[in-house]
């Protein structure tokens, strides 16, 4: 994959999660490589080649309980247009744009791949509907973790001209590019997790970018409150070498070595003192769900795949998305963990004991200050709670008890999208908290990333002190964080 600051190119083997991000998020050009379109060329001559001489399933049978049921050759031209028309059938709001267009990316790479069959014509006007900013409607519900087949389905419809595009910009119905899908690629094309992928890399986007702020955010509390440095202390964690323990040490270490001032304690809360062994639990599961969803992407899971090298097909299970979503169903358990400890730490940050201020940071006897943060932060961390119930514990027994399985990993990473979107939020009421002490307190960090962090939370955030809503300030510091982010050394 090929990437500037206005073009991409898609090869079928090279996305990242990030450039996924980049597409569903920005003004970016698609276009497609030359590698990419060959491999999809050869992999659709093969399985027309194979289809003419054996049953291949979606291509000369029914699907679902209706693969022992051949397409007679007289009603071949149909089928396909049938299958697409009855699988487009979600239902509930539609998804957000982002999600559709990082479905949309996805699906070109997985056709370049060279696995699915798919007619290699396809790709450029799926390229065309990204660079014209042009959505499918895709309704929220119709997935499991088995195949996108609904949200798939409608994009097929409206490539034939059956339903208009949508305008990314105000939703209206549009014209668009369109293709002649043959109706024996209708099953092929649709037969992708793209949907749910694409979901998936937002959603570890943004994970790893929260987890990497958090760690600035835990430094500038920690400076608030006088915390002590011995927590992070590279003998500590060589005694319990961990991972991603030692990496969040590390960079707790770099972000408070312009400042070392005498501790206010012997011994920290666990907010402070547990921070790495909480918070890296989390750094490596964001990592491991990262690669798990980089694989994905840029793999040839396709049923029925088509092996261009041996000239043939196979029949499998490399539809099953479980690595994903039980990847998602671990991050959200450590994202609780790691949250819980934020909403700890402002706890502190609330008691005179440790600021050296005012009761809640309050400007008057008897102001409330930043008291209601608190129940703003919990309020998001039961959130949390709620969204890191595992996905995985559903189950599923569908098409007349054929596919008796799914690993809902398209609801794993919804999920894991609301629990980030709450999980911002908390820790945007941290950073308010923090920077609000550190003004109280006349205090500014000496150097380094941990002045850069304080630096940028003070030209934003509103100086003010007295009682008023802090409505503003939370959103304000929740748009801050992928600045912070960037501040972390060897971070995001």
């Amino acid at each position: 994959m090929s990437v500037d600051d206005s073009r991409i190119v898609i090869d079928g083997a090279t996305l990242t999660c990030r450039t996924v991000a980049r597409v569903a998020r920005g003004d970016v050009t698609v276009s497609m490589a030359a590698e990419g379109v060959k491999r999809a060329g050869e992999a659709w001559r093969v399985a027309r080649q194979v289809a003419a001489v054996r049953p291949v399933y979606g291509r000369t049978t029914g699907v679902g309980a209706n693969r022992v049921v051949d397409v007679e050759w007289e009603d071949a031209d149909a089928h396909g247009l049938r299958l697409l028309r009855s699988h487009a059938a979600g239902a509930g709001p539609l998804v957000s744009p982002e999600i559709v267009r990082a479905m949309l990316l996805v699906r070109l790479n997985q056709v370049a791949a060279g696995g699915s069959g798919v007619d290699p014509g396809v790709l450029q006007p799926l390229a065309d509907v990204l660079n014209l900013g042009l959505l499918p409607p895709v309704p929220l519900y119709g997935a499991i973790g088995t195949g996108d087949l609904t949200a798939l389905a409608s994009t097929a419809l409206c490539l034939l001209g059956e339903r208009s595009w949508l305008s990314g910009a105000d939703g209206g119905q549009e014209r668009g590019p369109g293709f002649r899908l043959r109706s024996a690629d209708a099953l092929a094309f649709i037969s992708s997790n793209a949907a749910t992928l694409g979901e998936a890399a937002l959603a570890a986007t943004d994970l790893r970018m929260l987890l990497g702020a958090s760690t600035v955010v835990a430094a500038l509390s920690l400076f608030a409150v006088r915390g002590s440095e011995e927590p992070y202390a590279p003998c500590v964690h060589e005694a319990c070498p961990h991972p991603g323990q030692a990496e969040v040490a590390t960079a707790m270490r770099a972000l408070l070595a312009f400042d070392h001032p005498a501790p206010g304690r012997i011994q920290d809360p666990y907010g402070y003192r547990a921070f790495p062994q909480v918070h890296g639990p989390a750094v490596e599961s964001a990592a491991y769900a990262e690669n798990v969803v980089t694989r994905e992407i840029n793999a040839a899971a396709e049923n029925p795949l088509i092996d261009r090298a041996a000239g043939t097909v196979w029949h499998n299970g490399n539809f099953h998305t479980a690595y994903v979503g039980l990847a998602l169903d671990a991050c959200r358990a450590a994202l609780f963990q790691t949250m819980a400890l934020s909403t700890a730490r402002l706890g502190t940050l609330t008691e005179p004991s440790f600021t050296g201020l005012p009761p809640f940071q309050a400007a008057t006897e008897a102001s409330s200050g930043i008291m209601v943060l608190e129940y703003v932060a919990h309020s998001a961390l039961a959130d949390v709670r709620r969204f890191a119930t595992p996905a995985a514990l559903g189950g599923a027994v569908l098409s007349r008890g054929v596919e008796e399985h799914a690993g809902f990993s398209t609801q794993s990473a919804r999920a894991t999208t609301d629990a980030l979107a709450a999980y911002r939020i908390g820790l945007g009421c941290e950073l308010v908290a923090a920077t609000r002490a550190l003004r109280m307190q006349g205090r500014i960090p000496s150097g380094g990333p941990l002045k850069a962090a304080h630096d940028l939370a003070t030209g934003v955030l509103d100086p003010r002190m007295e009682d008023r809503p802090l409505d503003a300030d939370i959103a304000v510091a929740a748009d801050l964080l992928p600045h912070l982010a960037r501040l972390l050394p060897q971070g995001p």
